[in-house]
């Protein structure tokens, strides 16, 4: 058995000023006394509890979307009982969830006892992507059950050959797995579109050829948008089967794999959406290298997908996205000062970076071709 790694000597003045009042226990009983510092303290310790209580928080959630609290509420109040029988969970645990809802500003309960969906639990229902996503998140969680043996890359995760499975050719073994991942895919991705089109302005753009596409539902949000831009998507022959119908008309289908064929002539815009990172450094430099010589003298690259806050690590990118990439073991969260880092040696400039409003959904990075 490996013996725990002992700490470093004290040595306090290497630490911030306060961070070594932090550490002091006497501090602790002064701030508790101080109104000010009182009121600081409390907002610290909040904060500390809310970072320990985190997966019970995302627990309950899955658990509020797994017995479809959320859905059957959203049709209007109901009673803890009439809950219990549709539910199929005893009403004194019920209660106990329901509470946990209405803590998390997800539902509410009136004076005569009835539960009804509160505002944040209607929005769930609403934003597209959402439900999916957080009944997805047994895969990643089941990763993260030892995470010290994760962090030391001793665990075999089930998300590094989750998305392999689930559009490669195993996913013939489980249609309905697949069905239902690619739809997670399609709905989240209406999100990012409509993120990525506040940040871009596509108006003087021509032709739009979106790289690893999926099944088209960012090119079927930017067509909304700009109907005369002509739209190409290039992704694997057996993703683009799955490309809805109603979208085959307005798109031009160009299967092949971005690291072996060459792209299609003829667009002088390149989109790289949620692509960047599901792979290595050493695909990303592949690609933007690809990308820059597939375009035309002021041909533009689009990069849009959460990017790490990298000097300023944000919670929800440094935390979320950087763990799952990290458990994917194929590509890692990048900060946009890293991308556009690539995209100058690749040869572009005119490098804009443009942080999102939601940065969990999205920023994006844009650059020309000189």
């Amino acid at each position: 058995m490996n013996a725990e790694p002992r700490p470093p000597p004290a040595r306090p003045e290497a630490l911030g000023f306060l961070t070594r009042l932090a550490l002091s226990p006497r501090f602790h009983k002064l701030a508790a006394k101080v109104p000010g510092l009182r009121w600081k303290a409390r907002r610290e310790g909040e904060e500390l509890f809310s970072i320990l209580s985190g997966f019970v928080q995302s627990q309950a959630l899955v658990a509020l979307v797994e017995a479809r609290v959320l859905h059957f509420l959203a049709a209007g109040p109901m009673e803890t009982d009439d809950l219990s029988r549709r539910c199929a969970i005893q009403p004194a645990p019920l209660a106990v969830l329901l509470k946990a809802g209405a803590a998390l500003k997800l539902l509410r309960q009136d004076r005569r006892g009835r539960w009804h969906l509160a505002p944040r639990g209607a929005a769930f229902l609403a934003v597209p992507g959402l439900e999916p996503m957080v009944r997805h998140h047994h895969v990643l969680y089941g990763d993260l059950a030892d995470p010290l043996a994760f962090f030391r890359g001793q665990t075999e995760t089930q998300l590094a050959g989750f998305w392999p499975y689930v559009f490669g050719p195993l996913a013939q073994e489980d249609a309905g797995l697949a069905a239902r991942y690619s739809r997670l895919m399609a709905e989240s991705q209406v999100l990012v579109a409509e993120d990525t089109m506040r940040l871009v302005n596509l108006t003087p753009r021509r032709h739009l050829l979106d790289v690893g596409g999926g099944t088209g539902a960012f090119l079927a949000e930017v067509g909304k948008v700009h109907p005369g831009l002509t739209l190409s998507l290039f992704d694997m022959p057996a993703v683009l089967a799955a490309v809805p119908p109603s979208l085959r008309d307005r798109l031009r289908l160009c299967p092949g794999d971005f690291r072996a064929d060459p792209f299609p002539e003829g667009s002088d815009t390149i989109s790289l959406i949620r692509v960047l990172y599901d792979h290595s450094d050493a695909s990303v430099i592949s690609l933007i290298a690809k990308v820059f010589n597939a375009l035309p003298s002021g041909g533009m690259i689009l990069v849009s997908e959460p990017m790490s806050g990298g000097n300023h690590p944000d919670r929800a990118t440094d935390v979320y996205f950087a763990i799952y990439t990290l458990a994917m073991r194929t590509g890692r969260t990048r900060s946009p000062a890293e991308i556009a880092a690539v995209l100058a040696a690749a040869g572009f400039h005119g490098i804009r970076v443009r942080p999102g409003d939601r940065p969990f959904v999205t920023s994006a990075v844009t650059a020309l071709k000189p």
